[in-house]
């Protein structure tokens, strides 16, 4: 497509993209934005070196040498508005826009996907995990079951926005300060002659951090046993045993029982850490079993997104430069949903003053400022416009921040844990029935009726076409 604008003559003609998902994942009433550091990384390395240029030099399609020129030059020069790392977010409004050059704006489209698809997924999920798990700590083992390292690397990330507490993998704990947190593996009481043995070595090694893994041979008869035994050595010692770990078997049951002896032996504050494909639901049916688990390590349904592996977010025209000024572009389908909804617009948080909670949010075409100053404003559903209410006395707060004008980053990355403080004062802006994990309430997205409007006249304008 870029040589294809080139050769044509287009490629410095001026666009708008929205990217945004239809539908929300896992059934959620709700999706975490995430994405936007890696996304910023991405447009400030963008280039195409001597490498890339003689690969495509090569292609069977020869490409024309000035075009081949063209790219050696190739930089991001549009502007970038996105939502921040944190936020909630909801289907059919945008997440991000780019207005660029079509040249730039349709290169960019894949790897903006792939990072806002994958991260925001992640973060969705681990938000649904953290609804279950409520105060109980939430650990990430999700490395080795990932699909690649950059998925673990970047899932890890995604899952401390929304809500856990550590990770395993020490590569994301050093790049972005995520607190890193382990046990041993079956393998480290294998490679002993016995599990006392594996168990006492490990405690001399660390004893600062010391959760044994008690499944290995028979949780109840010897793990749980052989750990006390060292328990009780720290604390003689003036240490102590953190935790043991239960990683098989029928969890409700062996933590209950493993409770009761640590209890009985004086080991009151030792903590009891479950794998073994976790996910929220697993959580909580053991929560609803009486299970007593402090910390719940969650790998594979959570990096792999086991029950939903893509988010499905989309990425499209809905406005283009024409004699100078920008006019609305619009998609329609035989299926409605994937009707688009064209225009450059804003995106706005409605706020209930005397509540502090969010009303809906509000999608406005830029300029149509006034009619979020105040005045009561009309919430509609665009699918099924029977659904609305009228909302006064609140506040519109704009979702879409500036990161880059005119090509250059005027936007500043937050640290790791002001995302996190963000993404927890923005669950406090949604009222319950938004957040829960079963059939949560739908939070209404509406249109302005002047974009309404401007939409509907679009689709009679094409429909209306004939060849």
């Amino acid at each position: 497509m870029m040589y294809a604008h080139w050769y044509n003559g287009t490629h410095n003609c001026k666009t708008v993209f929205d990217a945004y998902f239809r539908k929300l994942p896992f059934g959620n009433g709700f999706a975490v934005f995430a994405g936007l550091e890696r996304i910023v990384n991405y447009l400030n390395e963008l280039k195409f070196d001597e490498a890339a240029i003689q690969y495509l030099a090569g292609q069977e399609e020869r490409y024309d040498p000035r075009f081949l020129e063209e790219l050696r030059n190739f930089r991001f020069t549009g502007n970038l508005y996105s939502m921040e790392e944190g936020t909630l977010a909801f289907p059919n409004e945008p997440l991000i826009r780019v207005e660029a050059r079509v040249f730039e704006a349709q290169l960019i489209e894949t790897a903006m996907l792939n990072f806002m698809n994958y991260q925001t997924l992640l973060a969705t999920k681990a938000a649904r995990i953290k609804q279950v798990a409520g105060d109980d700590q939430l650990l990430e083992f999700g490395t080795r079951r990932a699909q690649e390292a950059d998925a673990a690397l970047w899932g890890a990330r995604a899952a401390y926005i929304a809500g856990f507490d550590g990770t395993s993998n020490v590569l994301a704990g050093m790049r972005f300060g995520i607190p890193t947190k382990g046990t041993h593996a079956h393998a480290w009481v294998q490679s002993h002659e016995s599990e006392e043995e594996a168990f006492e070595r490990f405690a001399a090694a660390l004893p600062g951090q010391v959760i044994l893994l008690v499944d290995t041979y028979d949780t109840l008869k010897s793990g749980v046993p052989n750990a006390i035994k060292v328990g009780l050595k720290l604390k003689e010692q003036g240490k102590k045993l953190l935790g043991i770990r239960l990683d098989s078997g029928d969890l409700a049951y062996l933590s209950i029982r493993a409770r009761q002896m640590l209890d009985e032996a004086g080991l009151n504050e030792v903590k009891i850490t479950a794998s073994n494909d976790l996910d929220e639901n697993t959580i909580f049916n053991l929560k609803a079993q009486g299970a007593k688990i402090d910390v719940w390590g969650v790998g594979t349904q959570l990096i792999t997104a086991g029950d939903q592996p893509s988010l499905g977010g989309i990425y499209k025209l809905v406005a283009r430069e024409v004699d100078g000024e920008y006019v609305p572009a619009i998609k329609i389908s035989g299926n409605p949903e994937k009707i688009t909804t064209p225009g450059i617009k804003e995106v706005y948080r409605i706020v209930n003053r005397a509540t502090g909670k969010a009303e809906g949010d509000y999608i406005a075409l830029q300029g149509e400022e006034d009619a979020v100053q105040g005045q009561s404003l009309k919430l509609f559903n665009p699918t099924h416009t029977f659904i609305r209410k009228t909302v006064a006395n609140y506040d519109a707060y704009p979702i879409l921040k500036p990161i880059y004008i005119e090509g250059k980053q005027v936007y500043s990355l937050p640290g790791l844990e002001q995302i996190r403080q963000h993404h927890k004062e923005q669950l406090k802006l949604f009222w319950p029935e938004y957040l829960r994990k079963l059939n949560p309430e739908l939070y209404p997205v509406s249109l302005s009726q002047k974009l309404w409007n401007m939409k509907m006249e679009l689709i009679d304008k094409h429909l209306g076409q004939r060849p």
